[in-house]
């Protein structure tokens, strides 16, 4: 069956996908042309509020889709979303200032002309599908009772040629996981947006409601997003792992992850850009509360990832570390673009990652996590927002106004749910994402 309407759509701002619809007799058109957007759309809140605006009533853009990106998702329902994603762009054919995806395009380039190296990223995420019997994580119960959600989001997920490698019950109150295969960065970024629309519509179409929110509650776990990278030569020779490097580091995948580690007090306000975000980011939650880099520890801010392989060619291609200060608040153009920049940053200023921490940090004294060079991460929205201005060397790899732009968006924000209760803020979350 085919979908007599097609969206161009754009991730933006607040993490949300937004476009405007088509009939799809029109596809080849709409790629040459565009589609007329607006600039003050950029503003619009993850609660359809308007954050202050520097362009007001004015001035026009245009989506323009991308082909590569074209999804047709046969719902269970018997519907099919039809969907493209895109990037924004002046009348004249440049990149917009706050398109998020050529704001990832832009960093991914200057990734590669500062190391002439590739990313490969893999996105896995965490989702709640409330209704279900409550806690069985890891059960095969468990998956039983979301054997058919899963299936058909498999067949739907085929539909945008995403092929996952996992699907589990996690261990929050019914909560899943979903994992896929790394690809170049662009492409891992377009394929967890897709990943996230395919998967709330599929529970829409069965009658269920899938949530990304990073927090259902305050006394249960909570929904990351851990960003898997790997550095690649363009022959597609892997260069992230060393026999001899500090932790298995090669020394340019280690100037990287010093770079991620020693922007991420920055960072945060783009890969973890909520105010339920840094109720997550806390000791003990399993996710991450410091810059610091660990072997295997899933407290930490950047971890070093087990491999299998036992012979060196194999373990060199397996070989990666994961970033698990993130959520699904943010865009992954922009959550992946403030990685790809503090890497990049790392690389170009040659810094060196520190010795994987195994202590449990939250134990030590604030002078002696300073002597090691590591930082609590920012413990609120606005002092995250208030790092990432701070941090000229990485708010500078943005566009020039985008960085005071996206603060303005994120204040708003703020300013919304500030005089809601505890309760009403989680449940505001929950229903937007």
């Amino acid at each position: 069956m085919s979908a007599q309407l097609t969206v161009a759509c754009t991730s933006d701002f607040s993490g949300l996908v937004r476009g405007k619809a088509f009939n799809s007799d029109d596809l080849d058109k709409k790629i040459t042309a565009g589609i007329g957007w607006t600039p003050t759309n950029v503003q619009i809140t993850c609660f359809d509020t308007i954050s202050e605006s520097p362009y007001g009533a004015l001035g026009d853009l245009v989506l323009r889709p991308d082909m590569d990106t074209l999804v047709k998702s046969d719902l269970p329902d018997g519907t099919q979303m039809s969907f493209l994603l895109g990037d924004i762009l002046e009348l004249d054919g440049q990149p917009w200032e706050c398109c998020t995806r050529g704001i990832l395009r832009a960093a991914i380039a200057d990734l590669e002309r500062a190391s002439d190296l590739e990313l490969r990223v893999s996105f896995e995420h965490e989702f709640m599908l409330p209704g279900g019997r409550g806690t069985r994580g890891f059960t095969l119960d468990g998956f039983l009772e979301r054997q058919v959600f899963g299936e058909a989001l498999f067949r739907a997920l085929a539909g945008a040629g995403i092929q996952p490698d996992g699907f589990f019950r996690e261990f929050g109150p019914d909560q899943m996981e979903i994992t896929v295969p790394p690809q170049p960065a662009l492409r891992a970024a377009d394929e967890a947006v897709m990943l996230r629309e395919i998967t709330r519509a599929t529970a829409a179409s069965m009658g269920d409601r899938a949530t990304f929110s990073p927090l259902w509650s305050p006394d249960v776990v909570g929904n990351g997003v851990h960003i898997h990278v790997s550095l690649w030569r363009k022959d597609g020779s892997p260069v992230t792992w060393s026999e001899s490097g500090q932790d298995g580091l090669s020394e340019v995948a280690s100037s990287f992850v010093a770079g991620m580690l020693a922007h991420m007090p920055a960072a945060v306000a783009l890969t973890a850009p909520s105010v339920l975000s840094f109720q997550r980011l806390v000791p003990h939650r399993w996710s991450a509360a410091f810059n610091n880099l660990g072997a295997q520890d899933r407290e930490a801010g950047v971890r070093i990832c087990p491999v299998t392989a036992q012979d060196k060619a194999t373990r060199a291609r397996q070989f990666n570390v994961e970033f698990r200060a993130a959520d699904a608040t943010a865009s992954p153009y922009l959550a992946l673009a403030a990685l790809v920049a503090a890497g990049t940053l790392g690389i170009r200023d040659r810094l060196v990652a520190p010795a994987a921490s195994s202590e449990d940090l939250s134990l030590l004294s604030a002078s002696d996590l300073a002597k090691r060079g590591i930082q609590r991460l920012p413990t609120d929205l606005g002092s995250a927002l208030d790092a990432f201005l701070a941090d000229e060397a990485l708010s500078s790899t943005f566009p020039t106004r985008m960085p005071d732009i996206y603060v303005a968006h994120k204040r708003g924000e703020i300013a919304h749910v500030s005089g809601m209760s505890e309760e009403q803020c989680f449940a505001a979350y929950a229903a937007t994402y």
